[in-house]
């Protein structure tokens, strides 16, 4: 029998070697395969394969009722070349896993080692592998595959690993933890014309200018507030390179954050009617379309509460976090149907931002992550 500094030698082996092998959003078949071949040694009661793409779901039940808990992580890379230079570094040009969810599943396969090892006395425990988190398309990709609908948990439960936080502190938010976010695509339609003759066109320069000048005027960039609403631009686009020719068409695009599902919806239809307006005064065609949307992360205060006491009962330095997380995070679709709660992992005060070209998920924390979601489940399925 393996002793547990061995079995956590596995873990950091294994957080590696997907780690050389990154995969982007929708992609990562051959890192599924790696989490199944990682799986099939801790005798799950069944593995599900292909839900929603790559997702993988391995199920550990008891012989006995009880209540249903699901933890999730993600399999998704990013497309960022890495410039670390260590021996485990990405093999895959412009690919690499800088949101360290590498280090996520490493931690989910550490909690079916802790399952293998001590199945749950009631009840069903779910570790669900989701693909696609990055690009917002996962969450919502497993929730219409009909394999997921058989699996009805009672909790949901996922952590994200943050820089800037002391390495195994646990962060902990009642309410929204991370934001809403969506993206805006704003697409106008005129009239080319000669550019000497442009009043014969309808040039979309100006309603472009229009609206990103009110798009402006709705920003409440403190997080603290109320009605914090975030409005970043992203791209523009108009005419072609021909100095010959008034445009005739163009686009603009921005991201938008909010701090509830319910305040993003009414920011989205502010904006909509905002464009739309614009596009009316300038006499344009207007067509929106959103994309990579987040539901906003609501946690739940009673799943909330599982993870304090977990964190209490292990000695971890807990965090009472007054201001949600700006970023998006797909988990907040399963955090709308279920109740559930999302928590952060600190990784070191010192280590490079996610989404950096030299982060790398730091494999010391990979225990404390394990240790958490373990005793999560045991408030859940343990019979008292």
């Amino acid at each position: 029998m393996e002793n547990l500094h061995q079995r956590r030698e596995a873990l950091i082996l294994l957080r590696k070697e997907l780690h050389r092998n990154p995969e982007v959003s929708g992609k990562e078949f051959e890192t599924a395969k790696r989490i199944v071949a990682f799986l099939e040694k801790k005798l799950p009661d069944e593995i599900i394969t292909e839900i929603g793409g790559a997702g993988i779901a391995a199920v550990y039940k008891s012989k006995k009722a009880g209540k249903t808990v699901l933890f999730r992580c993600e399999l998704d890379a990013l497309p960022i070349e890495e410039i670390n230079t260590f021996e485990h570094r990405s093999l895959v040009k412009g690919v690499s896993h800088k949101c360290g969810h590498d280090g996520h599943m490493a931690i989910l396969c550490g909690l079916a080692d802790e399952l293998y090892h001590n199945k749950p006395e009631t009840g069903t425990v779910i570790l669900l592998f989701q693909p696609a988190e990055e690009d917002g398309s996962g969450a919502q990709k497993v929730f219409s595959d009909p394999q997921f609908a058989l699996l009805k948990p009672d909790y949901v439960f996922a952590l994200h690993n943050l820089p800037g936080f002391p390495k195994n502190q646990i962060v902990l938010k009642d309410d929204t933890f991370t934001c809403a976010v969506n993206s805006i695509i704003i697409k106008l339609n005129g009239v080319t014309a000669h550019a000497g003759e442009p009043q014969k066109g309808i040039n979309p320069a100006l309603a472009i200018a229009a609206i990103i000048n009110q798009f402006d005027t709705v920003i409440q960039s403190d997080i603290s507030k109320e009605d914090y609403c975030l409005i970043t631009p992203i791209y523009t686009e108009m005419g072609k390179k021909a100095y010959g020719v008034s445009a005739g068409s163009g686009e603009v695009h921005f991201t938008v954050r909010s701090s509830g599902n319910s305040k993003m919806k009414k920011v989205e239809t502010k904006l909509e009617k905002l464009a739309q307006s614009i596009a009316k005064e300038y006499q344009l065609e207007c067509n929106i379309t959103w994309t990579e949307s987040f539901q906003a992360n609501e946690n739940n205060k009673e799943a909330a509460d599982l993870i304090r006491n977990a964190a209490k009962t292990n000695n971890f330095e807990l965090f009472e976090k007054e201001t949600p997380f700006t970023w998006g995070e797909d988990f907040g679709l399963f955090t709308q149907q279920y109740p559930g709660a999302m928590f952060g992992l600190g990784s070191g005060i010192n280590t490079p931002a996610l989404h950096n070209p030299d982060y790398d998920f730091p494999d010391d924390i990979i225990s404390t992550g394990i240790s958490v979601f373990h005793k999560i489940s045991k408030q859940i399925t343990n019979a008292h």
